[in-house]
């Protein structure tokens, strides 16, 4: 134990490197003598081993899985190639060294025909990934790991390294990584008292069903006092069982500290953890689930917990194990998980409100004045044609239905929902920032610094690779340097050693610059550009799409057809959209991950923010730019009669129907809100992981082991071997933050956004859950103190939401024209007449040559349009009014009112709520007080035991030396006493 300590890197000193300390290439094998042959025998199934979550010993825990692609030998050679990956490994490791330095080689041992026979390239990758493998485990062996090998499994061509980490290493790993541990001390949390109390202990009787039968989502009223780790002072934790006192989530993220900090440096540059996997070196790694889901006796674990508890449809109506979540998880995902539960319990307040709000619209659709104008049976207003030449007069009446559904979302009340809504997201905010906290107290997170963490992020493979090109470039060029050939020469001996510790010092000597990724940054911008551009373009192409075909319509000769055209169009349309916005999503989900590569970003927290930005500006993009459409510019570009805007010189700008764009922009809202939720959030989620899981299944020629498979179970390492890698929770948040959009954004014109978010996320959590436990390998456990940016980018879409309801509000709806006219122009102050009132005249004789209606219907002089503009026989025909100018100011006027007042109700919110719960708050300066204490008592009970192990002598000897430390700080107080008075 001590040698491996001695030889062991501190994290964050590896740019210090000490050349004394470090072996001569020469003397260094891959294989250390007590260490010769890591286990390469057959698994034996037993109980002991428990289906590989042990070693073969039956005590040693497996931690943490290592697999890499192996060739499988024929049983006439398989002797030979055991005894010559044995045998020859530090002849292979030494050859592979002194070749490196420029040495020649050592004779390769004779007497082995077949490896001369195959191919000398694809042997020389085979024979140089199997030598990185042998350098990468004997370093983390001298770190203290303890590994054992499995080639002989049912996954052909799959090899599998199963990794230890011994007590010494987790002991002393976890004072590297400073994690808090819970200590014997146990202090009585704070209960409320009063009124407060009471209320709280009936909520907690009456909500008692829906918590899960889990332990650890209980309330307690004692709390284990944390600390982080440390060797020094192991007597403040419970050690009395150490094979529990680290989980196994716990073991997992400390193994995988140490290989990330583990290289490969005989080589001439250096390779870490993830340049070995991304070379190829090893296929995959990942810790193990803890146990199987079902089956028979299946021994109790948190994983078959949190199958039944959790993953399960039929638990949809209780709260989530958030605590065991976190425990088998980590805190990043359980942190995800626990936004989530909360945003679906806010939606339920929303939905509610949502559901009364479109009540009010149904129960007040009959008392509605205009549609009541609309749908009268005595209305004779003729309107003029809605496209040129195939389509004939109509009558207002005709648009009767479109009236009525308009106003189930275009009344008062939706005014009110807007404002409710901004608040709803400001209490939102603020509530998920006090549960935040309330969690990071629960998980001992107070003291965690992210800063800290990102100190250890270690550079990414890429990254490694493309500073190893730039390197490699740069020596190139000096090496081509005739001023310098002859340097080199003199000072042969000292590049030798230069290019052996390149590999160590190879980050900080080199790395990427802005000019380096200055192509990447141009390519960047050039395509999302392209991207947004593209679009554009295809709205634009359903633009005409909707005007070609509702022209064709029009040309039917079956009636029937003829009066559903606006709601075939609308419907086809908004269908047409929302394949698109599926397809262009998994489009530009693999655009943007392939832009964030090419920036090659150092870290993988960079690299995570890069792709997540660039993700959510392209489908942002993609969902909305259809609605914005249809919300702010549609029939905004038409023109008048006479006078329309022609596209392409033959399709005229479409127009909105009578009762306004709202309930168009509700259609198009509602499908693609469902569609996406329905399709790409569910049934996406549930198909591709199975039909991955099918592919890797063939590939692995698995089929034809299935009678061997009856016989004999798979290993849980082989197990978790065909899930579904984990891929991060990018996908998962960006779902919801789009919905959150769809929710907040537009809900003056679609009130029941809520509620369809709400259904959508009852099913959404369980399916996660399940796909988290089942589907998927385990992730390794991150800790986290928040959700990151995806707090800041939901901050932006709730102030955006406030803006752009103000503008639904405003331009889409006909709430402020109603207004205007109600309190400036009717003269009894009701509504009625307000239909004539924004419908303008226009004498038909005015058409445009070849514009007029083919075959006219009704034979009339006068056809009407809804706009403000003054009528023919004016002196200004056709010139917009002055009503006009009244209505946009009244629209302007509402905007800044509304925006203002709903920001400010907002920032009221946000002030009045504290951040840190005042329990919370108190607990945690209770957590210094003790921990004070408790050093103070172990202080003083080091210094009775001295005092009790010296003899009397030295305790006067010891007693002498106090006054004279008092004497001494006698005439130091005394000076900042005259200082005081002076």
């Amino acid at each position: 134990m001590e040698r491996n300590e001695r030889s062991t890197p501190v994290p964050g000193k590896e740019k210090e490197v000490d050349i004394i300390n470090i072996k001569g290439i020469e003397d260094i094998g891959y294989v250390q003598p007590d260490s010769i042959l890591l286990n390469c025998l057959t698994p034996e199934e037993n109980t002991g081993c428990q289906h590989g979550l042990y070693f073969q010993d039956g005590e040693r825990r497996v931690d943490y899985i290592l697999t890499y692609h192996i060739k499988k030998p024929s049983s006439s050679r398989s002797n030979r190639q055991s005894s010559r990956f044995t045998d020859n490994a530090f002849t292979r490791s030494l050859r592979r060294g002194t070749a490196r330095l420029g040495r020649a080689p050592p004779p390769q041992p004779r007497g082995d025909p077949e490896v001369a026979s195959q191919d000398h390239s694809m042997d020389y990758h085979v024979d140089d990934k199997r030598l990185h493998r042998e350098e990468f485990e004997g370093n983390l062996r001298d770190m203290g790991i303890e590994l054992e090998k499995d080639e002989d499994t049912k996954t052909p061509g799959v090899g599998f390294v199963k990794i230890h980490a011994p007590w010494h290493v987790l002991c002393r790993e976890a004072e590297f990584m400073k994690l808090k541990m819970p200590t014997k001390k146990v202090y009585e949390m704070k209960q409320s008292t009063g009124v407060g109390a009471k209320i709280n202990t009936l909520v907690n009787k009456v909500t008692e069903p829906l918590y899960p039968n889990v332990e650890d989502n209980r309330t307690h009223n004692v709390k284990h006092l944390s600390y982080m780790f440390s060797r020094e002072k192991q007597h403040l934790f419970d050690l009395s069982d150490r094979d529990s006192f680290f989980d196994s989530k716990t073991r997992a993220s400390i193994v995988f500290e140490v290989l990330k900090r583990t290289k490969c440096t005989k080589a001439k540059y250096s390779m870490g953890f993830t340049s070995l996997l991304g070379s190829g070196v090893y296929t995959d790694a990942y810790p193990l689930h803890d146990g199987d889901l079902d089956g028979e006796n299946v021994e109790p674990n948190d994983r078959k917990l949190l199958y039944e508890e959790w993953a399960s449809y039929s638990v949809f109506y209780k709260y989530q194990p958030i605590g065991l979540v976190r425990k088998y998880f980590g805190e990043k995902i359980g942190l995800y998980f626990a936004w989530l539960g909360l945003y679906t319990q806010m939606l339920i307040p929303a939905s509610l409100v949502g559901v009364i709000v479109f009540l009010y619209g149904c129960a007040t659709v009959d008392d509605n004045i205009p549609s009541m104008e609309i749908c009268h049976p005595k209305n004779n207003i003729t309107m003029c044609p809605l496209c040129d030449r195939a389509c004939s007069y109509w009558k207002l009446k005709e648009a009767c239905g479109t009236a009525r559904a308009s106003h189930l979302f275009d009344n008062p009340a939706t005014v009110f929902f807007s404002i409710f809504m901004a608040l709803w997201a400001a209490m939102f905010m603020e509530h998920w920032k006090r549960r935040q906290m309330r969690l990071n107290y629960e998980w001992d997170l107070t003291g965690f610094e992210e800063e800290e963490e990102e100190l250890k992020d270690h550079p990414r493979a890429e990254y490694e690779l493309r500073v190893m090109q730039k390197s490699l470039k740069k020596e190139h060029k000096t090496q081509k340097n005739p001023t310098e050939i002859a340097e080199e020469t003199t000072n042969k001996w000292k590049q030798t050693v230069q290019s052996a510790m390149a590999g160590l010092k190879l980050t900080e000597k080199e790395k990427l610059t802005c000019r380096d990724r200055l192509p990447a940054y141009m390519t960047n911008v050039v395509m999302m550009l392209l991207m947004i551009g593209v679009t554009f373009a295809i709205v634009f192409g359903v633009i005409l799409y909707r005007i070609s075909t509702k022209t064709a319509l029009h040309m039917s000769n079956n009636p029937t057809t003829r009066s559903n055209v606006r709601l075939t169009v609308k419907t086809t349309a908004a269908i047409i959209n929302l394949v698109v916005i599926l397809i262009l999503d998994e489009v530009y989900g693999a655009v943007a991950r392939w832009l964030t590569v090419l920036e090659v970003p150092k870290t993988d927290k960079s690299f995570e923010e890069r792709l997540i930005f660039k993700t959510f500006i392209l489908k942002f993009v993609n969902a909305f730019t259809p609605i914005i459409y249809i919300a702010f510019f549609r029939g905004r570009l038409v023109g008048r009669p006479g006078s329309y805007l022609y596209v392409f010189e033959s399709y005229r700008m479409e127009e909105c129907a009578h009762g306004g764009c709202l309930m168009e922009l509700c259609i198009q809202l509602s499908i693609t809100m469902l569609g996406k939720q329905l399709i790409q959030n569910n049934l996406f989620e549930i198909g591709i992981p199975k039909l991955k899981k099918l592919i890797r299944y063939i590939k692995s020629k698995r089929r034809s082991f299935q009678e061997e498979e009856r016989e004999k179970k798979l290993q849980r390492y082989e197990t978790d071997h065909f899930l579904e890698p984990f891929a991060g929770l990018t996908p998962e948040y960006m779902e919801m933050i789009i919905q959150f959009g769809f929710v907040t954004l537009f809900v003056a014109s679609f009130p029941l956004a809520p509620l369809f978010a709400l259904l959508n996320n009852i099913i959404e959590i369980r399916l996660d859950a399940k796909k988290f436990v089942a589907e998927l390998r385990r992730p390794v456990a991150a800790r986290a103190k928040d959700i990151g940016i995806w707090y800041n980018l939901l901050r932006a879409v709730a102030k955006v939401a406030v803006i752009i309801n103000a503008f639904v509000i405003s331009f889409t709806s006909d709430f402020i024209p109603r207004l205007v006219y109600q309190y400036m122009y009717s003269p009894d102050g009701s509504m009625h007449g307000f239909v004539n009132h924004t419908l303008s005249y226009f004498n038909v004789s005015n058409f445009q040559d070849g514009k007029e209606p083919m075959d006219p219907q009704h034979q009339v002089e006068m056809c009407r349009y809804k706009d403000y503009r003054e009528p023919p026989w004016s002196n200004t025909p056709y010139v917009i009014s002055k009503e006009f100018w009244a209505v946009l100011a009244a629209r302007l006027a509402f905007v800044i009112v509304f925006q203002n007042v709903v920001m400010l109700m907002s920032d009221i919110v946000d002030w009045l709520i504290p951040d840190i719960p005042k329990d919370i708050s108190l607990q945690i300066h209770k957590e210094k007080i003790l921990m004070v204490e408790l050093f103070m008592k172990e202080e003083q009970g080091k210094i009775q035991f001295i005092d009790s192990m010296m003899p009397c002598g030295g305790k006067e000897k010891r007693n002498n030396h106090a006054p004279i430390a008092r004497s001494r700080s006698i005439p130091h107080t005394h000076s900042h006493t005259h200082a005081n008075n002076f």
